[in-house]
């Protein structure tokens, strides 16, 4: 097997690939729109992998990481917003289309995987990956080898209630997954807007800003999120243990969480003292097509 190695983020708007030679050092970059059905999605992903191999003049393995999982249960795509995808053997699609093994998981896992191997989780054991932005996901790596669980949804903390939660928290938003009080529905980017600005708001962009100028609801909205994340990190913390967690996402962006999070979640913690690094990513919006392409481990390894 080559050492080049190929990783695509197979997204709902757009397709981005990325080769990286032997040393993990990026050769390539492009993106595509995403076609709309889904035989035009494996072909647009097939003419990307050989116009990539062409310019680097090797082949190379490929991994893909895309917005749901493959269920071990039926091989079918499921829970994938890309909702093209679900229903369908994607891996063994793509895999026969490339006539080659091609290797496919969820984003979120590629994330914590690129962090864990090059990037803010290098040299830890457990990495934590929790992606803040549309969503609430995450991933667990253990010595830079993803956890995927027995039904492939390891890491779904987004999808878990919020903990301690106040008589005014109770019983919560609805969740897109149908239930009331998920983690997603309250510190998600869409929800911490919805939270300052009303049910029309989607981006939070705007209130680190808008707060360190005197606004009062961005200050508190800011306020009420970092608590509810603090408490969502502490219930992983009191499960996982992670001698690292890494945030992605929009929200990861926001300073005033690296700040606030280590001061509010020792209180909600089941330890004396909490140590936890909380760190922002590395690779910002290419951490999850690096994570694809890291799939494929290095030979010996």
């Amino acid at each position: 097997m080559t050492q080049h190695r190929i990783g695509i983020d197979l997204g709902g708007t757009k397709i981005e690939i990325i080769a990286l030679d032997p040393g993990g050092v990026e050769l390539l970059r492009r993106r595509i729109p995403t076609p709309l059905g889904y035989d035009e999605t494996v072909r647009g992903i097939k003419a990307l992998v050989e116009t990539a191999e062409a310019q680097v003049g090797a082949g190379a393995s490929v991994g893909i990481g895309i917005p749901g999982v493959i269920s071990p249960t039926t091989g079918l795509v499921k829970n994938a917003n890309s909702i093209a995808l679900n229903g369908h053997r994607f891996d063994h699609d793509i895999s026969r289309a490339l006539n080659r093994e091609v290797r496919v998981d969820n984003d979120a896992n590629c994330f914590a995987l690129s962090e864990a191997v090059d990037g803010a989780g290098a040299g830890f054991g457990l990495v934590f990956g929790a992606i803040l932005g549309t969503g609430c996901g995450g991933g667990i790596v253990v010595d830079r080898k993803m956890i995927r669980g027995l039904h492939s949804v390891t890491g779904e903390w987004g999808h878990t209630p919020l903990p301690w939660p106040s008589g005014l928290e109770i019983p919560g938003p609805l969740c897109w997954c149908g239930k009331y009080g998920c983690l997603e529905a309250y510190v998600a980017g869409p929800s911490l807007a919805r939270d300052c600005d009303g049910p029309g708001a989607h981006d939070a962009s705007s209130l680190p800003a808008r707060a360190a100028g005197g606004e009062k609801s961005a200050e508190l909205a800011l306020e009420r999120h970092a608590d509810r994340l603090a408490r969502g990190l502490a219930a992983v913390i009191n499960i996982l243990d992670p001698d690292v967690i890494v945030l992605g996402g929009g929200l990861s962006n926001m300073d005033h969480l690296y700040v606030e999070l280590p001061r509010l979640i020792p209180g909600y913690a089941f330890s004396d003292t909490i140590h936890t690094p909380i760190r922002r990513n590395k690779h910002g919006d290419s951490s999850g097509v690096r994570g694809a392409a890291w799939l494929w481990p290095a030979q010996g390894s």
